[in-house]
């Protein structure tokens, strides 16, 4: 049994509430179980120097954690100066995911920049970020082109991630903070809703796992991935 209660292939409660941050083009704050993440969305109508005069666009990402999102208070990273290794990886991370399923092209040459800020965090908290902020995008994108700015959304897919893990010999999905910190192995898909990998994050904590342990652990990511592609689906519809 899993300290949750849950099944081995049941998600957390997940839950996208669009809007939340009311002067970004495109914001949610999700929840997956007691992780909570503010994903806001800003267009600025220029790009990075690389893509100048190129007539592509840009999707990146900025990540962080207030200070008590955990159980003892981390430091703000701004009064210390600069990022953590952690969180640079972290933000390129979304960034990628993003680009993964946009058509640079058809958005011309804006930037659009997602701010994800973790509220609260009790595992999964890059998972929630890139979930999240795939809608984020997307709010921006209609925005684009309920101002007549863009003739059609430049969005070409979805992307979603999950955590998976090896807990006790068995292979579950959507790990907690009670479950990830004891893993036997612990892993994060980004999967798109073509059934593309974007990228797959997978590391032993203790003993080496075999091949067969791994496909356990990418069909429960398909499936849990399957079940958010549906819940942003739902946040994008009319209210």
């Amino acid at each position: 049994m899993r300290p949750s209660g849950r099944t081995p292939d049941a998600l957390r409660a997940v839950s996208i509430e669009p809007g939340f941050a009311h002067h970004a083009e495109g914001s949610v704050l999700i929840r997956m179980g007691g992780t909570e993440v503010l994903c806001a969305a800003s267009i600025e109508s220029r790009v990075p120097g690389f893509l100048r005069n190129s007539g592509q666009g840009w999707v990146t990402a900025e990540y962080g954690m207030l200070p008590r999102a955990t159980h003892t208070r981390g430091d703000r990273e701004a009064a210390r100066g600069k990022q953590s290794g952690r969180t640079q990886e972290i933000q390129r991370l979304i960034g990628r995911s993003l680009r993964a399923v946009i058509d640079r092209a058809a958005l011309g040459e804006m930037t659009i920049t997602l701010d994800c800020d973790v509220l609260n965090a009790d595992g999964g908290t890059r998972c929630a970020a890139i979930t999240g902020a795939w809608v984020a995008l997307s709010l921006a994108c209609r925005h684009l082109v309920a101002m007549n700015v863009l003739k059609a959304s430049p969005i070409t897919g979805q992307v979603a991630a999950v955590s998976c893990g090896l807990v006790g010999g068995a292979a579950v999905l959507d790990l907690d903070y009670a479950e990830d910190s004891g893993a036997d192995a612990d892993s994060n898909f980004i999967l798109t809703d073509a059934g593309g990998i974007v990228e797959i994050q997978a590391t032993a904590e203790k003993a080496p796992f075999s091949e067969a342990r791994f496909q356990e652990l990418l069909a429960l990511a398909r499936l849990g991935t399957g079940r958010l592609f549906a819940i942003q689906r739902a946040a994008l519809e009319p209210a």
